[in-house]
C-alpha cells in the first residue's frame, strides 16, 4: 500500500557465476567436441538487474490493481478506476479526481 510517496526498495543480488574449469564443448566447423572458452561477458548485473527489479515492482503492483478494479476487458477496468475516483472525489470533497 502506498499514499503516493514514491515507493523505495532495498535490493540485493547474488555474484555472477563464472566457471573457471572450461565445460565440454563442440567445434561446429570441424564437427569435434572442444572445451568451451572461459568468458565472463556480464562483469557487473546493477544494470540488467535494475530493469528486471523494476518489471518485477510493476507486476507485483499491477495484481492489487486489477484484484480490485478488473473486469473482461481494459476499457471495463478504466470504468471502475474511473467509477472510484468519482465516488472518492464526492466522498472527499475533489480529493479523488
Amino acid at each position: 500500500m502506498s499514499n503516493g510517496q514514491p515507493i523505495v526498495l532495498r535490493v540485493s543480488v547474488k555474484p555472477i557465476p563464472t566457471l573457471m574449469k572450461a565445460l565440454p564443448s563442440v567445434n561446429l566447423h570441424q564437427r569435434t567436441g572442444a572445451p568451451a572458452t572461459i568468458v565472463r561477458s556480464d562483469v557487473c548485473v546493477v544494470p540488467a538487474g535494475s530493469i528486471v527489479g523494476e518489471a518485477m515492482v510493476r507486476l507485483a503492483l499491477t495484481g492489487p490493481i486489477l484484484e480490485k478494479y478488473g473486469g473482461d476487458s481494459v476499457d471495463e477496468m478504466q470504468r471502475n478506476l474511473a467509477h472510484s475516483r468519482a465516488a472518492a472525489a464526492a466522498l472527499f470533497g475533489g480529493a479523488g479526481t
